[in-house]
């Protein structure tokens, strides 16, 4: 059963913790699930603590109601107008996105929906991502004079350069099908479909070492800004001391015996 994160009601955010799976939940469905400052602050005490609790082996994000994330919360933005206010909630935005990004375990978005604006960053941060086909994704900011430009950080990192700039210049939706096309989620299933597609990952990522899940994670990203020989280095660093873990010690062993592995979790 999900349990409420805050004192509110209807709680902000919900969590459940099953097998090794930690879903979060956005939980104000009844206004398309905005990142407010107090979602945001409630994600990144989560987050921080899943970072060091090595039960959670894979993190699902999902979202309540009617969509998964339409974004920053505007009503919020317009009502404190200055700019020392602006640049504290882009911060911390970005600080929620990095840490996403850096934490050890897997994070799928679970979506369904709207993902606009920085529901639409949301889910290009996350590792991995499988949409329902009512769902519908757009930079859409520049409708409203305020062109996306932190969610073109991970935008442009998941699909082509031109792909990226035609959604944030006109601001238009694409749907998962074409989501899926251009890289920016792994899955497009039937809405019925949706939690057994995630289900599905989860339980293939669940079968393999943690240790080598997490050193994988973060030299993919590390790699992912750095020049092709310098890539190499920290790649090849990261495998010889993976090597050298248990997993892949008992891993290659098996493979060598011609039997299955047994991880020790």
């Amino acid at each position: 059963m999900a349990q409420p994160l805050m004192n509110e009601d209807p709680p902000y955010l919900l969590r459940r913790d099953d097998h090794g799976v930690t879903t979060l939940t956005l939980n104000r469905g009844d206004r398309l699930n905005p990142l407010s400052e107090a979602m945001m602050t409630l994600l990144q005490k989560e987050i921080d603590a899943i970072a060091a609790d090595s039960r959670v082996r894979v993190v699902v994000l999902a979202g309540e109601g009617k969509a998964f994330c339409a974004g920053h919360d505007l009503k919020q933005m317009r009502a404190q107008p200055s700019l020392d206010y602006y640049q504290r909630l882009f911060k911390q935005c970005s600080h929620l996105m990095l840490s996403l990004q850096r934490l050890p375990q897997p994070v799928i978005a679970r979506v369904h929906g709207l993902a606009t604006a920085a529901g639409c960053q949301l889910v290009a941060t996350c590792d991995l991502a499988v949409a329902s086909t009512d769902a519908s994704f757009a930079a859409s900011g520049v409708n409203y004079g305020l062109f996306c430009s932190t969610p073109a950080v991970p935008l442009s990192r998941n699909v082509l350069r031109k792909q990226a700039m035609e959604m944030l210049l006109t601001g238009d939706f694409i749907d998962a099908h074409e989501a899926m096309a251009r890289g920016l989620v792994n899955r497009a299933v039937a809405p019925e479909q949706l939690d057994q597609e995630v289900a599905r990952l989860t339980t293939s990522i669940l079968a393999k070492p943690a240790a080598a899940i997490a050193m994988g994670k973060k030299m993919f990203y590390q790699q992912d800004e750095m020049g092709i020989a310098a890539a190499y280095q920290l790649a090849g660093e990261t495998m010889a001391c993976n090597m050298m873990h248990d997993c892949a010690l008992e891993g290659v062993q098996a493979f060598i015996d011609k039997r299955s592995p047994s991880w020790r979790r």
